[in-house]
């Protein structure tokens, strides 16, 4: 073994032992998996009325999309559910236009590592629609 082997190799076993050894009696990670993460992060806020047809409007422009390919209603998939997203956000207009936009523009970051894809081809009011319905779902 040449020198350069020699001490990578022991650089390598000092950084494996020194991993190794700890007072946590290796309980790392099922102590990290106790710690209750804030996935949702509820923004505060009184929901504002919205008109009826119009949720019903993004609920059938939801059904023709693709969005069920990437979120469900009650439980996460490849996105948050639309529950979730409705937990968040307030139903107020910024939170349905900050959405809208995002729906046809795309996005990553909000949730975790997931990315949204853009729905360039979607209008901005059928976006609007989408995302009304969407923050209809649950209770606040």
């Amino acid at each position: 073994m040449n020198c350069f082997c020699r001490t990578s190799f022991l650089i390598l076993l000092f950084a494996f032992i020194g991993f190794g050894c700890g007072d946590s009696n290796g309980n790392e990670v099922e102590q990290a998996a106790n710690i209750p993460k804030d996935y949702i992060r509820a923004i505060a806020g009184e929901d504002e009325e919205v008109p009826q047809e119009l949720i019903q409007r993004g609920e059938v422009l939801i059904a023709y999309s693709d969005c069920f390919e990437c979120h469900k209603r009650e439980s996460r998939s490849k996105g948050p559910s639309f529950s979730d997203i409705a937990k968040r956000y307030p139903r107020r207009q910024v939170y349905i236009d900050l959405l809208a936009r995002k729906i046809i523009s795309g996005g990553t970051g909000s949730w975790g590592y997931p990315v949204m894809s853009p729905h360039p081809q979607i209008e901005f009011e059928d976006a609007q629609a989408m995302a009304t319905y969407v923050l209809s779902i649950g209770n606040r």
